[in-house]
């Protein structure tokens, strides 16, 4: 069913003084880590959504790089990767490197395994060379996070908080073996009925539950204080009691055998069978015989982008930034969507993520002098549909929507 606007959004409370404090401090830290090692959104989702072809020309924010990398195995005309976060794109520019100089197991070892004795001699002599000035900088000076000592994947904010996690694990050992145990199932109701009698009681202490709803423990996971706010304010169990409705539903629904999301985070690696799809022999494969060069990676916000760049964009994949902006920017998420009608092409399609079951902003936001939601075309059972196959399972709602005509500047590309 397709509807012109979406349910009813939430009221979210006002953001109060230490809000804003937090907000301040996250985006300190945040401004000046790798905040994501791998993309923490299911782009097997995305590719259903999206349906690419090679007349498509896509924007999607980076991250880690890795979706950019599975769209462009689809064929699109180019996807065009941006960033605020000179980090992230120097991530996906050291991915970029090693899929042109690396050989396949080289390329694995690094980012799959999560490094090699061998990282030092590659990157100098291989990988360096490709790089942009920023990330020369970054990557001599952390060249050693791929050395093999430690997994890449226990590195920047969400590595850390997958490591501390981790820790937490091992000091229950039964709880450690069941957990690792539990990766080992190919029949979901075999991992299923294990998970209920042999990690959940094990896992939901009332220590966990409190140290996992506490800021410090978000802000490594890259929830800025506002969306924080956010799911306190939508879910009847607050943070914690979102975080233990996240995770039982992926423990519960989705088979970890496949789930290479979560396998990272649980094992520090990912396998030659459970891995993002670059990272595949044949993906790796199709990339480095040409579609890499359709992935340009560019350091900007949203809006400088589509300032800068004079052509339009079929495909737009916004993830969930628009929630926090909402909060605390909503003059520039305002001007972010009048560039992105403007640079549009007719019927564009749009993904994005929220923390909400229905944001707000949608009605907040107003362009051309209309509410946005009014511009906006959801496929709203296929978005509820793609959501309960979403692997990762942390975002409230996942949302499809193409501009309506009304919404398209006139040219396109005005």
């Amino acid at each position: 069913m397709h509807s012109a606007t979406p349910l009813s959004p939430t009221v979210r409370p006002t953001p109060n003084f230490m809000d804003r404090v937090h907000s301040r401090a996250f985006g300190f830290v945040a401004g000046r880590s790798l905040l994501y090692n791998t993309c923490w959104e299911d782009p097997a989702v995305d590719r259903q959504a999206l349906q690419l072809s090679e007349k498509d020309r896509v924007l999607v924010i980076a991250s880690a790089g890795c979706n950019a990398l599975d769209y462009a195995l689809c064929g699109p005309q180019e996807v065009v990767a941006v960033d605020a976060n000179p980090r992230q794109i120097a991530l996906l520019e050291l991915k970029l490197s090693a899929i042109r100089n690396l050989g396949y197991d080289q390329a694995f070892a690094l980012f799959g395994q999560g490094g090699s004795s061998a990282a030092g001699d590659w990157y100098h002599d291989f990988l360096r060379r490709d790089l942009s000035p920023f990330a020369k900088r970054y990557w001599d000076r952390r060249w050693t996070w791929f050395d093999g000592r430690s997994s890449f994947y226990w590195r920047g904010l969400s590595g850390l908080a997958a490591r501390l996690i981790r820790t937490w694990f091992e000091r229950d050992p039964e709880l450690s073996q069941a957990v690792d145990r539990m990766m080992t199932f190919t029949d979901l109701p075999a991992q299923r009925a294990w998970y209920d009698a042999e990690v959940a009681p094990r896992l939901w202490t009332p220590a966990l539950e409190k140290k996992i709803g506490r800021r410090v423990f978000l802000t490594l996971l890259g929830v800025p204080a506002a969306q924080r706010r956010e799911i306190a304010h939508s879910h009847p169990g607050g943070v914690a009691g979102f975080i233990r409705h996240a995770v039982d539903g992926v423990f519960r629904d989705h088979c970890l055998h496949t789930n290479y999301f979560w396998r990272v985070y649980l094992a520090g690696q990912y396998s030659r069978t459970c891995c993002p799809s670059w990272l595949t022999r044949e993906g790796f494969a199709a990339l480095k015989g040409g579609l890499v060069h359709r992935v340009t990676p560019k350091v900007a916000t949203v809006s400088e982008l589509l300032v800068g760049d004079q052509g339009s964009f079929s495909r737009f994949v916004l993830l969930d930034h628009m929630d926090w902006m909402g909060w605390y920017h909503p003059e520039a998420l305002t001007e972010e969507w009048q560039l992105i009608l403007q640079r549009a092409t007719p019927a564009a399609r749009i993904l994005f993520r929220s923390a909400s079951p229905v944001p707000d902003w949608l009605d907040q936001v107003r362009v051309k002098g209309s509410a946005l939601a009014q511009l906006l075309t959801f496929h709203g059972e296929q978005s509820a549909a793609l959501h309960r196959q979403d692997r990762v399972g942390t975002y409230a709602s996942f949302h499809i929507a193409d501009l309506a005509a009304t919404a398209i500047a006139s040219p396109a590309a005005a």
